[in-house]
Protein backbone atom coordinates (compact mmCIF):
# COMPACT_ATOMS: atom_id res chain seq x y z
CA UNK A 1 0.00 0.00 0.00
CA UNK A 2 1.36 3.76 -0.70
CA UNK A 3 1.36 6.34 1.67
CA UNK A 4 -2.19 7.68 0.91
CA UNK A 5 -3.48 4.28 0.89
CA UNK A 6 -2.71 4.14 4.48
CA UNK A 7 -3.90 7.20 5.42
CA UNK A 8 -6.62 6.04 3.63
CA UNK A 9 -7.19 3.30 5.88
CA UNK A 10 -6.74 5.10 8.66
CA UNK A 11 -9.34 7.83 8.15
CA UNK A 12 -11.58 4.75 7.56
CA UNK A 13 -10.58 3.46 10.77
CA UNK A 14 -10.81 6.43 13.33
CA UNK A 15 -14.29 7.27 11.17
CA UNK A 16 -15.59 3.98 12.20
CA UNK A 17 -14.25 4.49 16.04
CA UNK A 18 -15.17 7.55 16.40
CA UNK A 19 -19.06 6.23 14.69
CA UNK A 20 -19.10 3.76 17.68
CA UNK A 21 -18.32 6.02 20.17
CA UNK A 22 -21.22 8.17 19.05
CA UNK A 23 -23.72 5.26 18.94
CA UNK A 24 -22.76 3.59 22.25
CA UNK A 25 -23.08 7.55 23.68
CA UNK A 26 -26.71 7.62 21.95
CA UNK A 27 -27.84 4.27 23.43
CA UNK A 28 -26.70 4.93 26.44
CA UNK A 29 -27.87 8.48 26.68
CA UNK A 30 -31.70 7.35 25.76
CA UNK A 31 -31.42 4.56 28.15
CA UNK A 32 -31.48 7.00 31.49
CA UNK A 33 -33.95 4.71 34.10
CA UNK A 34 -31.42 1.84 33.72
CA UNK A 35 -28.59 4.23 33.29
CA UNK A 36 -29.20 5.90 36.25
CA UNK A 37 -30.77 3.14 38.03
CA UNK A 38 -27.25 1.17 38.16
CA UNK A 39 -25.76 4.57 38.91
CA UNK A 40 -27.66 5.08 41.79
CA UNK A 41 -27.80 1.81 43.52
CA UNK A 42 -25.11 2.37 46.00
CA UNK A 43 -26.47 5.10 47.49
CA UNK A 44 -29.46 2.72 48.54
CA UNK A 45 -29.57 0.93 51.82
CA UNK A 46 -31.09 -2.24 49.41
CA UNK A 47 -27.70 -2.58 47.04
CA UNK A 48 -26.56 -5.57 47.45
CA UNK A 49 -23.56 -4.98 49.09
CA UNK A 50 -25.23 -3.25 52.16
CA UNK A 51 -27.48 -6.24 52.16
CA UNK A 52 -24.29 -8.68 52.38
CA UNK A 53 -22.66 -6.97 55.31
CA UNK A 54 -26.01 -6.00 57.75
CA UNK A 55 -25.08 -2.59 56.65
CA UNK A 56 -28.42 -1.00 55.98
CA UNK A 57 -29.21 1.57 58.86
CA UNK A 58 -28.51 4.83 56.46
CA UNK A 59 -30.53 7.15 54.38
CA UNK A 60 -28.50 8.91 51.67
CA UNK A 61 -30.33 12.28 50.14
CA UNK A 62 -29.17 13.57 46.66
CA UNK A 63 -29.69 16.95 46.10
CA UNK A 64 -29.75 19.35 42.86
CA UNK A 65 -27.53 22.93 43.30
CA UNK A 66 -27.70 24.27 40.10
CA UNK A 67 -30.28 24.82 36.75
CA UNK A 68 -28.47 22.71 34.53
CA UNK A 69 -26.84 19.97 37.20
CA UNK A 70 -28.83 16.89 36.26
CA UNK A 71 -28.68 17.60 32.60
CA UNK A 72 -24.87 17.87 32.52
CA UNK A 73 -24.53 14.85 35.03
CA UNK A 74 -26.59 12.57 32.52
CA UNK A 75 -24.37 13.78 29.65
CA UNK A 76 -21.20 13.13 31.51
CA UNK A 77 -22.40 9.63 32.38
CA UNK A 78 -24.24 8.88 29.11
CA UNK A 79 -20.32 10.01 27.82
CA UNK A 80 -17.98 7.75 29.82
CA UNK A 81 -20.57 4.98 29.59
CA UNK A 82 -21.23 5.00 25.87
CA UNK A 83 -16.98 5.00 25.23
CA UNK A 84 -17.07 1.77 27.81
CA UNK A 85 -19.98 0.04 25.64
CA UNK A 86 -17.93 1.36 22.52
CA UNK A 87 -14.31 0.60 23.71
CA UNK A 88 -14.16 -3.60 22.78
CA UNK A 89 -15.26 -2.23 19.16
CA UNK A 90 -12.81 0.63 19.18
CA UNK A 91 -9.66 -1.31 20.65
CA UNK A 92 -10.71 -3.99 17.62
CA UNK A 93 -10.77 -1.71 14.66
CA UNK A 94 -7.34 0.29 16.01
CA UNK A 95 -5.78 -3.55 16.17
CA UNK A 96 -7.02 -4.51 12.68
CA UNK A 97 -5.32 -1.41 11.28
CA UNK A 98 -2.08 -1.58 13.20
CA UNK A 99 -1.66 -5.82 13.29
CA UNK A 100 -0.79 -6.22 9.37
CA UNK A 101 2.53 -4.01 10.39
CA UNK A 102 3.58 -6.58 13.31
CA UNK A 103 5.50 -10.07 13.16
CA UNK A 104 3.34 -13.56 14.30
CA UNK A 105 4.79 -12.67 17.63
CA UNK A 106 4.48 -9.43 17.68
CA UNK A 107 0.54 -9.80 17.14
CA UNK A 108 0.53 -12.88 19.85
CA UNK A 109 2.03 -10.74 22.78
CA UNK A 110 -0.53 -7.07 21.35
CA UNK A 111 -3.21 -9.17 21.56
CA UNK A 112 -2.10 -11.12 25.14
CA UNK A 113 -1.29 -7.03 26.23
CA UNK A 114 -4.51 -5.57 24.69
CA UNK A 115 -6.38 -8.36 26.20
CA UNK A 116 -5.59 -8.25 29.74
CA UNK A 117 -5.29 -5.00 30.20
CA UNK A 118 -8.82 -4.69 28.77
CA UNK A 119 -10.07 -7.14 31.68
CA UNK A 120 -7.92 -6.31 34.50
CA UNK A 121 -9.21 -2.24 34.27
CA UNK A 122 -13.10 -3.64 34.07
CA UNK A 123 -12.20 -5.66 37.17
CA UNK A 124 -10.84 -2.92 38.57
CA UNK A 125 -14.01 -0.37 37.58
CA UNK A 126 -15.94 -3.52 39.59
CA UNK A 127 -14.43 -3.99 42.48
CA UNK A 128 -14.80 0.51 42.86
CA UNK A 129 -18.45 -0.02 42.01
CA UNK A 130 -19.41 -3.19 44.55
CA UNK A 131 -16.68 -2.84 47.32
CA UNK A 132 -14.78 0.37 47.86
CA UNK A 133 -17.56 3.36 46.52
CA UNK A 134 -20.56 1.55 48.66
CA UNK A 135 -18.33 1.79 51.83
CA UNK A 136 -17.05 5.58 51.05
CA UNK A 137 -20.41 6.47 50.46
CA UNK A 138 -22.15 5.38 53.63
CA UNK A 139 -19.29 6.50 55.48
CA UNK A 140 -19.57 10.12 54.36
CA UNK A 141 -23.41 9.88 54.25
CA UNK A 142 -23.56 8.96 58.09
CA UNK A 143 -20.52 11.14 58.92
CA UNK A 144 -21.14 14.46 61.05
CA UNK A 145 -19.57 16.71 62.80
CA UNK A 146 -22.79 17.73 64.43
CA UNK A 147 -26.43 16.88 65.11
CA UNK A 148 -27.45 20.31 63.75
CA UNK A 149 -25.73 19.66 60.35
CA UNK A 150 -27.53 17.16 57.99
CA UNK A 151 -25.28 15.61 55.44
CA UNK A 152 -26.96 16.31 51.73
CA UNK A 153 -24.58 15.62 48.44
CA UNK A 154 -25.48 16.86 45.24
CA UNK A 155 -25.77 14.51 42.61
CA UNK A 156 -22.56 16.07 40.60
CA UNK A 157 -20.27 15.36 44.05
CA UNK A 158 -21.70 11.34 43.86
CA UNK A 159 -21.20 11.00 40.30
CA UNK A 160 -17.67 12.86 39.99
CA UNK A 161 -16.81 10.35 42.98
CA UNK A 162 -18.05 7.32 41.10
CA UNK A 163 -16.28 7.92 38.31
CA UNK A 164 -12.64 9.28 39.99
CA UNK A 165 -12.67 6.20 42.06
CA UNK A 166 -13.54 3.97 39.34
CA UNK A 167 -10.76 5.21 37.02
CA UNK A 168 -8.02 5.50 39.72
CA UNK A 169 -9.04 1.68 40.59
CA UNK A 170 -8.94 0.52 37.14
CA UNK A 171 -5.82 2.11 36.49
CA UNK A 172 -4.43 0.44 39.61
CA UNK A 173 -5.69 -2.97 38.32
CA UNK A 174 -2.80 -2.50 35.63
CA UNK A 175 -0.30 -3.10 37.77
CA UNK A 176 0.53 -6.35 36.94
CA UNK A 177 -0.19 -6.20 33.08
CA UNK A 178 2.62 -2.80 33.14
CA UNK A 179 4.87 -5.73 35.23
CA UNK A 180 4.52 -8.10 33.12
CA UNK A 181 5.50 -5.83 29.92
CA UNK A 182 8.75 -4.22 31.32
CA UNK A 183 9.76 -7.84 32.78
CA UNK A 184 9.48 -9.19 28.82
CA UNK A 185 11.48 -6.01 28.35
CA UNK A 186 14.26 -6.77 30.61
CA UNK A 187 13.38 -3.21 32.53
CA UNK A 188 12.15 -4.91 35.75
CA UNK A 189 13.46 -7.74 38.46
CA UNK A 190 11.27 -9.67 40.24
CA UNK A 191 14.30 -9.60 43.33
CA UNK A 192 13.60 -5.66 42.63
CA UNK A 193 9.66 -6.02 43.73
CA UNK A 194 10.64 -8.42 46.29
CA UNK A 195 13.88 -5.93 47.96
CA UNK A 196 11.61 -3.06 47.76
CA UNK A 197 8.68 -4.79 49.20
CA UNK A 198 8.41 -2.59 51.98
CA UNK A 199 8.26 0.58 50.11
CA UNK A 200 5.99 -0.74 47.85
CA UNK A 201 3.64 -1.42 51.11
CA UNK A 202 3.91 2.16 51.81
CA UNK A 203 3.64 3.42 48.79
CA UNK A 204 -0.02 1.16 48.57
CA UNK A 205 -1.58 2.84 51.51
CA UNK A 206 -0.91 6.70 50.40
CA UNK A 207 -2.30 5.60 47.51
CA UNK A 208 -5.70 3.99 48.82
CA UNK A 209 -5.66 7.61 51.19
CA UNK A 210 -5.89 9.30 47.93
CA UNK A 211 -8.24 7.10 46.12
CA UNK A 212 -10.56 6.82 49.43
CA UNK A 213 -12.08 10.32 50.10
CA UNK A 214 -12.79 8.71 53.46
CA UNK A 215 -10.97 8.49 57.39
CA UNK A 216 -11.74 4.92 58.52
CA UNK A 217 -9.08 2.61 58.80
CA UNK A 218 -11.81 0.09 57.51
CA UNK A 219 -12.44 1.49 54.14
CA UNK A 220 -8.24 2.38 53.78
CA UNK A 221 -7.60 -1.28 54.22
CA UNK A 222 -10.60 -2.58 51.84
CA UNK A 223 -8.70 -0.25 49.37
CA UNK A 224 -4.92 -1.87 50.50
CA UNK A 225 -5.64 -4.89 50.27
CA UNK A 226 -6.56 -5.73 47.00
CA UNK A 227 -3.76 -3.72 45.76
CA UNK A 228 -0.87 -5.10 47.57
CA UNK A 229 -2.70 -8.84 46.53
CA UNK A 230 -1.99 -6.66 42.83
CA UNK A 231 1.72 -6.11 43.51
CA UNK A 232 2.27 -9.73 45.03
CA UNK A 233 0.73 -11.10 41.66
CA UNK A 234 3.20 -9.22 39.71
CA UNK A 235 5.72 -10.27 41.37
CA UNK A 236 4.88 -14.03 40.61
CA UNK A 237 4.31 -12.82 37.29
CA UNK A 238 7.53 -10.96 36.89
CA UNK A 239 9.55 -14.17 37.97
CA UNK A 240 7.38 -16.69 35.55
CA UNK A 241 7.99 -13.82 32.48
CA UNK A 242 11.88 -13.72 33.84
CA UNK A 243 12.66 -17.14 33.53
CA UNK A 244 10.41 -17.84 30.36
CA UNK A 245 12.40 -14.53 28.84
CA UNK A 246 15.88 -16.09 29.91
CA UNK A 247 15.22 -19.45 28.72
CA UNK A 248 14.15 -18.26 25.44
CA UNK A 249 16.99 -16.11 24.86
CA UNK A 250 19.45 -18.89 25.70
Amino acid sequence: MTFWDHLDELRGTLMRAVVAALVGVAVAFCAKDWLFYAVMAPAKPSFVTYRLMGMQDFRLHLINTALTEQFVVHLRMALTIGLLLASPYIIYVLFRYVSPALLERERRYSVRLTLSAYLMFLLGVALNYFVVFPFTVRFLSTYQISPEVEPLLSISSYTDTLLGMSLVMGVAFETPVVCWLLALMGLLRHEWMRHYRRHAIVLILVVAAIITPTGDIFTLLVVSLPIWLLFEVSVVITMITEKKYHRTIC
